[in-house]
């Protein structure tokens, strides 16, 4: 149950037999759910219940009429929509938001980290064409915080209703003496669907089709160890809280906790539209891992080096950390979060429809023949 400390609470059940006093519907009375005990040990039963309170309201944001029932139980219940699905396949993704935590802990800004954890799960899963149904989290902390919780799992609603999915349940585990009291971490669940005969098959993919960028708003939620270490960010004589001109007057703590972009919704309509032939969701790795994962063996991602729009911030750590463009590119999105490759003869259609969507989307490359290396990306 989103909310609950380490121990379950049932939505349906209390905990104590009797009245339930408690202003949060279904949750037992924490005036007499308690223990000293395990108060004393760090573990505060009734911040769980306070944290639930406050984040019902973004919960309730993100409901979808496959939802049954509330958050609170001991499984989170949805029924899809198979309305002209003939063959449904469900698709899993799941996800963190790893070390670009530090720099909310350091910001003490929460409330927008939730967001990183449902857009990697969520751009993933849209990667199969699959349509995010719901969604749920996992929250551990050194200590409760309601407030803190509440503003996590805001940010959590806020990506679930950007991609349509339903936040149905998680977890919040309080684990004193493993994680510090002003710490968590964070991790999500995606579940989508999609009709089997539309999942993206990139075995349809050939010589002359064309990849296009769909922009990214940062440095999204990957290289943040690499980052931390450039910008040297827990030094307090750091100038990671001045603004800089390059950055648009924004810090370059304000920068890298910018939201991961979602690209659910114009993925979704650019399928309805023009033949997909692949996409890459391009985190961990960077160009030369994420595009060669939607490549067929014998094809190559050419990549014009020079049309990418690099953002500021890359070329900020490029030259903090003295890092080569080849590093960059294997380690960082610079600027581009996701590539869609279609045929060429609909690359313009697929363009306007991406741009109707709001997505300042552009060509950056071609499919070519892979050649003797056999190679499946190359950067010119």
């Amino acid at each position: 149950m989103t909310g609950s400390t380490d121990n379950k609470i049932n939505k349906n059940n209390s905990l104590i037999e009797g009245k339930n006093s408690n202003p949060v519907e279904g949750l037992p009375d924490a005036n007499l759910s308690r223990s000293d005990a395990y108060a004393a040990a760090g573990v505060d039963i009734t911040a769980g219940y306070k944290a639930v309170s406050l984040m019902k309201k973004h919960i309730a944001r993100t409901m979808t009429p496959g939802v049954c029932g509330d958050v609170g139980g001991f499984g989170g219940l949805f029924e899809p929509d198979l309305t002209g699905i003939s063959k449904p396949v469900l698709v899993s993704g799941t996800d963190g938001v790893g070390t670009k935590l530090k720099i909310a802990f350091l910001l003490d800004k929460h409330d927008t980290v939730g967001i990183d954890c449902v857009a990697m799960c969520v751009n993933d899963v849209i990667c199969c064409g699959a349509r995010p149904l719901f969604f749920l989290d996992y929250i551990a902390c050194g200590k409760n915080v309601p407030e803190r919780i509440a503003d996590i799992v805001k940010g959590v609603c806020d990506g679930c209703v950007q991609s349509g999915a339903a936040l149905i349940g998680g977890e919040t585990a309080e684990m004193p003496g493993f994680y510090p009291e002003n710490e968590y971490d964070l991790a999500g669940y995606c579940t989508g669907i999609v009709d089997k005969a539309k999942i993206i098959d990139n075995t349809l993919m050939k010589p002359g089709d064309v990849i296009i960028a769909l922009p990214s708003s940062g440095v999204h939620s990957n290289g943040f160890s690499l980052v931390r270490k450039v910008f040297d960010v827990e030094n307090p004589e750091s100038d990671v809280r001045e603004p800089l001109d390059e950055l648009g007057g924004k810090s370059i703590l304000e920068t890298l906790l910018t939201p991961t972009k979602i690209y659910v919704k114009p993925v979704l309509k650019l399928l309805e539209t023009v033949h997909v032939r692949g996409i890459s969701h391009i985190t961990g790795g960077g160009f030369y891992e994420n595009i060669p994962r939607s490549i067929p063996s014998g094809l190559c991602a050419e990549i014009d080096g020079s049309a990418i729009k690099i953002l500021p911030i890359f070329r900020l750590i490029q030259e903090r950390g003295g890092i080569t463009w080849r590093d960059m590119f294997n380690t960082f999105n610079m600027g581009v979060g996701m590539s869609v490759t279609v045929p060429g003869e609909e690359v313009r259609e697929a363009l306007a429809v991406l741009h109707e969507c709001g997505v300042d989307a552009y060509v950056i490359g071609r499919i070519v023949e892979a050649g003797e290396s056999g190679e499946r990306i190359r950067i010119c």
